[in-house]
C-alpha cells in the first residue's frame, strides 16, 4: 500500500471512519438458581425429535427451508509421549481420560521437541489437553529448580469468558500436582492486591492480548522472572485473529518474542484453532516463526442436525413499501421458549448485546406464563457485565441450573459449556468457521446434538438458507492478516522503542515494511534516533498510541446532565452517528436524548427521556481514486483494485416510530467530516453495457446502488468479513473514471483484504449477488435483497430489476476466474470500522460502521 505520510500523533491517523450506533442492554436477570435438578442424559430426546417439536404445525414447518444431518464418527486412540512426566499422565486419568486422541498426543510430541504447533480441529476435539499435558509437564520440570519457577507458561484468550473457564480446567486437571502448578488470572478484573503475587510467583499466567499489549510488555522490568522462564506459550482459539484485530495480535507476539529474547527466553508457541484453511499459514504469520500443523481430528463426534429456519413474512412494511419479515429476534426468542419447555439445555447466539437481552426478556416473560420457575432458568450473557455476573453465570450453565441462555459471541470460544442440547443462531455470524464454532457447542459429551440457523431479514441470510450447498459443501475459509499495515506497524514499532530501545537487528522481527516507517515516526517526533538505535520521545505511553480491537480514538464519555454521573462511553468512531444531538441512547434499560455533543472534550450530555422514537443517523460518502493498483476488462468495462480515499460526513438524523419504524421526520446536524485511507475494488460499465441492459438515465443511480447494496450484503460469503466491516459508494458518473462506478471498500485505515479478495473473487461474488436479487420474492426490493440496514441515503433510489440486468450483463463478459489469480490466504474478520452507503452529488454509499459485538470489552 502507498503510506505517504504519518500524521504527527499517530493516534489521529489510527482512528478509523466508522459511526456506528453503540447500543446498551437492559439489566441482566438475577435468580439464577432453580430446584429442578438438570436432566438426565439418558432421558434425552434424539436431536430429529427436538427438532419435529419446534416444528410442529403448518406454520412452523415451512419455515424449515434445509435440514443436514452430519452422521456420528468413531475417535483413535494413541498413548502420551513417553518424556511427558508420570504425574501428568496419572492426573490425566483421575479426570477420567485413560488415552488421549491420536492428534493429543502428536501435538504433545511436537511440543516437547520444541516445535511450535497449531492443532486445528473441530469443537470439542480436546485441543485445550493436547497443549495443557507437555505444559504442565515442564512446569513441574521447573517447580524442581532452585527457585521453584524453573518454567512458567503464558496463556493467551480472545476473552474473558475462555480465560476463566480455562483456569477453572487448569486447576482442576493440576490439583494431584500440588503447588507444582500455580495458575492466574490476570486482566482487568485481576485485583490490583493480586498482581504483584501474579508476577512473582504464578507459574501460568491467563490472559488476553489486550492485557499482554497495555499491561505486560510495557511493565517487563516487574516481569522479569516469569519471562527468562518462559518456555511456552498457548494461543486459545487463534483463528479468531484475523483482519486488522489479528495483525495487531500478530505484532504484540513479536514485541514478547523480543523481549524474551532479551531475558534469554524462546518459548515454543501452542496454538489451538477451529478448524480452517490453512491453518499453518496463518499461524506462522501470526507468530512470525515456522509452525507444524495438526489437524486430522481423531476425536469422536455425534449426530448433528443443522436445520436452516427463515422467519415469515409479516403484515408489515418498511422503507419504501417493502415487506418485512420476522425479525431473527423474535423467532429465536420463541425458539428458546420452546426449547427450555421441552428441558432442552440450549444455548442461542445473538450478535449484539440488546438482541441478547431482548431474547432473554421475552423468553422469561413466556415462560413465566407457563411455569414461573422456568423463567429463572433463562438468562442472557454478553460483555459488558461485572465479573462476578459473567462468572456465576458460567457456573450455572456448567451445572444445568440454567437451561437456555442468550449469548453474545463471549461465549462462542471454547468455554466447555458441556451436556448443551440444541444450539439456535440468531443470523449468519459472518464465516463458515464462525458458524460451525458455534453449532459445536451443543454435543459436547459425544451426545446428539441440534443446530438451528435463523435467518435475518438481509441479503446473505435469505441466500444461505436457499442455497445450503454454500455452507454445508464449502469449506471453512483462510484466517487473514496483514502485520505489515502500516496503520497497524507504526505503533507496535513505537511501543517496541518505548520497552527496548529499537536497533536494526530488530527490523526482521516486525517485518520489511518497518525500515520504511522509522524515518517518518521520526519526522513525527514520535521516535528519535540515537547512535544505534530509535528511543521513544514522549511522556505518554506508547502502547496507548492504539487499541488493538480497532475501536481507536479517545472514548466519548456520555454524562448524565443533571447529575454529572458517567453513564458510560461510545467509541470515538462512532461518537458522530450514536450520540450526535438529539440522538436516543440506551443504557441499562432506560432512555435518554442526548443534549449536546462536545467533540473537543469527548463528552455527550444526556437527560432521561422517554420518547416515542429511535433515532438513525444519515450521512454523506465521497470517493476518490489514489492509486489503481491492478485493472483488468469487463468486456467494455474495467473492474479495478487500489488505494481509495473515502470522505465521511454525519449530515442528518430521522426519528423513527417505535414497532413500526415509520419515518416521523429529519434534522440537519452540523459535524465535522472525517477521512480514511483505505482499499477498494470497483468496477465501471459503459454506455454500450447499459444499453445492452437496457438501463436508461432515470434508472441508472438505483441499478448501481441496488447492485452496490446487494454486493455488500454478499462480500462476506466470499472475504471473511461482515457487512459492517465495509462500505460502498455507486456513482452515474465518477470524476475519477468517468464512468458509472461502483466502489466497495474496506473500512479501516490502510485496508483489510476484504476488497482485495472480492477483487480475485469479482465473478463468483457478483454471481452470488446477481442469484440473491434475482431469487427473492419481493417485488420491487427489500431488506433481503437490495435495501440495506446501514444506507445513508435511505434506500432512495433503488432499482431492483435494472441492477439484475446490469449485473447480468457484466458477468456474461467477465473473464474466467484462474486458481492462481487467488490470493494465498482470504482476510478476516475482527474489525471495528467502516463506512457503508449516502449521497454526495449523486452517488449513493452504503458507510462501513464496524459491527456490534463482544470485542470493545473483552480485553483488558
Amino acid at each position: 500500500m502507498a503510506f505517504n505520510h504519518l500524521p504527527a500523533c499517530v493516534h489521529d491517523a489510527l482512528a478509523p471512519l466508522s459511526v456506528t450506533p453503540v447500543t446498551h442492554s437492559v439489566p441482566m436477570a438475577k435468580n439464577l438458581r432453580s430446584d429442578r435438578p438438570p436432566a438426565d442424559p439418558a432421558s434425552r430426546p434424539s436431536p430429529g425429535t427436538i427438532l419435529d417439536r419446534l416444528a410442529s404445525g403448518p406454520s412452523r414447518s415451512a419455515r424449515i427451508t434445509h435440514t443436514e444431518h452430519l452422521p456420528p464418527r468413531a475417535g483413535r486412540h494413541a498413548v502420551w509421549p513417553d518424556r511427558i512426566r508420570s504425574e501428568v499422565i496419572a492426573a490425566v486419568q483421575a479426570r477420567g481420560i485413560e488415552h488421549p486422541w491420536e492428534h493429543q498426543a502428536l501435538a504433545a510430541e511436537h511440543a516437547l521437541d520444541g516445535d511450535s504447533v497449531v492443532v486445528a480441529t473441530g469443537t470439542a476435539s480436546g485441543k485445550s489437553l493436547a497443549y495443557l499435558v507437555p505444559v504442565l509437564s515442564a512446569l513441574l520440570d521447573g517447580s524442581e529448580a532452585p527457585n521453584g519457577r524453573g518454567a512458567t507458561a503464558l496463556y493467551l484468550s480472545p476473552t474473558k469468558a475462555l480465560a476463566a473457564d480455562q483456569y477453572r480446567a487448569v486447576k482442576e486437571l493440576s490439583q494431584p500436582l500440588g503447588r507444582a502448578v500455580r495458575p492466574a488470572v490476570y486482566d482487568g478484573d485481576t485485583p490490583v492486591e493480586g498482581r504483584e503475587w501474579v508476577r512473582q510467583y504464578a507459574n501460568y499466567v491467563l490472559t488476553n492480548p489486550d492485557m499482554l499489549h497495555r499491561g505486560i510488555l510495557p511493565s517487563h522490568p516487574r516481569w522479569s522472572s516469569f519471562l527468562k522462564s518462559l518456555k511456552y506459550v498457548v494461543i486459545d482459539e487463534c483463528h479468531t485473529y484475523r483482519g486488522v484485530f489479528g495483525s495487531h495480535v500478530a505484532q504484540v507476539l513479536r514485541r514478547l518474542r523480543r523481549l524474551c529474547a532479551r531475558y534469554g527466553a524462546s518459548p515454543v508457541f501452542l496454538l489451538a484453532s477451529a478448524t480452517a484453511a490453512e491453518p499453518a499459514v496463518a499461524a506462522r504469520r501470526l507468530t512470525g516463526l515456522p509452525v507444524v500443523e495438526v489437524a486430522d481430528d481423531a476425536s469422536p463426534r455425534g449426530e448433528l442436525v443443522f436445520a436452516l429456519w427463515e422467519p415469515p413474512l409479516t403484515e408489515l412494511h418498511g422503507e419504501k413499501g417493502a415487506p418485512v419479515r420476522r425479525t431473527a429476534t423474535a423467532e429465536t426468542a420463541d425458539l428458546l421458549t420452546d426449547l427450555t419447555v421441552q428441558g432442552v439445555r440450549s444455548v442461542a447466539f445473538v450478535r449484539s448485546r440488546r438482541g441478547a437481552e431482548l431474547i432473554s426478556v421475552i423468553a422469561q416473560e413466556r415462560l413465566a406464563e407457563v411455569d414461573r420457575s422456568l423463567a429463572r432458568r433463562v438468562a442472557a450473557y454478553r460483555g459488558g457485565y461485572l465479573p462476578e455476573e459473567r462468572r456465576a453465570l458460567e457456573r450455572a450453565l456448567h451445572s444445568g441450573e440454567l437451561l437456555g441462555l442468550a449469548a453474545t459471541t463471549a461465549l462462542e470460544l471454547g468455554v466447555d459449556v458441556s451436556g448443551l442440547d440444541a444450539v439456535v443462531i440468531a443470523g449468519y455470524p459472518g464465516t463458515r468457521a464462525s458458524l460451525w464454532q458455534q453449532a459445536g457447542r451443543a454435543g459436547r459429551a459425544g451426545q446428539g446434538a441440534l443446530a438451528v440457523l435463523v435467518a435475518r431479514d438481509d441479503p446473505l441470510d435469505t441466500f444461505l438458507v436457499h442455497h445450503p450447498e454454500a455452507l454445508f459443501d464449502q469449506p471453512v475459509e483462510s484466517t487473514v492478516l496483514d502485520p505489515d499495515n502500516p496503520y497497524v506497524l507504526a505503533p507496535h514499532l513505537c511501543a517496541a522503542a518505548a520497552e527496548i530501545p529499537l536497533t536494526e537487528e530488530d527490523l526482521d522481527l516486525f517485518g520489511p515494511a518497518s525500515a520504511e516507517l522509522l524515518p517518518q515516526l521520526e519526522a513525527a517526533k514520535l521516535l528519535r534516533r540515537r547512535t544505534k538505535a530509535w528511543h521513544w520521545t514522549r511522556r505518554e505511553r506508547a502502547a496507548d498510541l492504539t487499541d488493538i480491537r480497532g475501536a481507536g480514538g479517545r472514548p466519548v464519555q456520555v454524562v448524565e446532565k443533571a447529575t454529572g454521573r458517567l453513564l458510560g462511553t461510545v467509541d470515538e468512531a462512532a461518537a458522530h452517528s450514536a450520540v450526535h444531538e438529539g440522538a436516543v441512547h440506551l443504557h441499562q434499560g432506560r432512555t435518554y436524548l442526548v443534549r449536546s455533543l462536545d467533540l473537543e472534550d469527548s463528552v455527550a450530555l444526556v437527560e432521561q427521556a422517554d420518547p416515542p422514537y429511535s433515532t438513525d443517523a444519515r450521512d454523506t460518502t465521497s470517493i476518490s481514486v489514489l492509486e489503481t493498483d491492478v485493472e483488468i476488462p469487463w468486456g467494455t468495462g474495467r473492474l479495478c483494485y487500489g488505494s481509495v480515499e473515502v470522505t465521511n460526513q454525519v449530515v442528518s438524523f430521522l426519528r423513527r416510530r417505535l414497532i413500526t419504524g415509520e419515518v416521523l421526520g429529519e434534522t440537519k446536524l452540523d459535524l465535522p467530516p472525517r477521512t480514511l485511507r483505505t482499499r477498494a475494488v470497483w468496477w465501471t460499465v459503459t454506455e454500450d453495457q447499459l444499453d445492452e441492459a437496457r438501463i436508461s438515465p432515470e434508472i441508472l443511480g438505483g441499478s448501481l446502488h441496488a447492485a452496490e447494496h446487494a454486493s455488500i450484503g454478499m462480500l462476506p460469503l466470499f472475504a471473511t468479513c461482515d457487512r459492517w466491516d465495509i462500505g460502498g459508494v455507486s456513482v452515474p458518473l465518477h470524476p475519477d473514471t468517468l464512468l458509472p462506478t461502483v466502489f466497495v471498500y474496506d473500512g479501516h485505515p490502510g485496508g483489510a483484504g476484504f476488497a482485495e479478495r472480492a477483487f480475485h473473487t469479482a465473478r463468483a461474488w457478483l454471481a452470488a449477488t446477481r442469484e440473491a436479487i434475482a431469487s427473492c420474492e419481493c417485488e420491487a426490493g427489500c431488506p433481503s435483497c437490495i435495501q440495506s440496514p446501514k444506507c445513508g441515503n435511505g434506500n432512495d433510489p433503488l432499482h431492483k430489476r435494472g441492477a439484475v440486468r446490469l449485473l447480468t450483463v457484466l458477468l456474461r463478459e467477465a473473464p474466467e476466474e484462474k486458481p492462481e489469480e487467488q490470493p494465498e490466504e482470504q482476510p478476516g474478520n475482527g474489525l471495528k470500522a467502516g463506512p457503508e452507503d449516502g449521497q454526495v452529488h449523486g452517488q449513493e454509499h452504503e458507510p462501513a460502521d464496524g459491527s456490534e459485538d463482544e470485542s470493545e470489552d473483552e480485553g483488558v
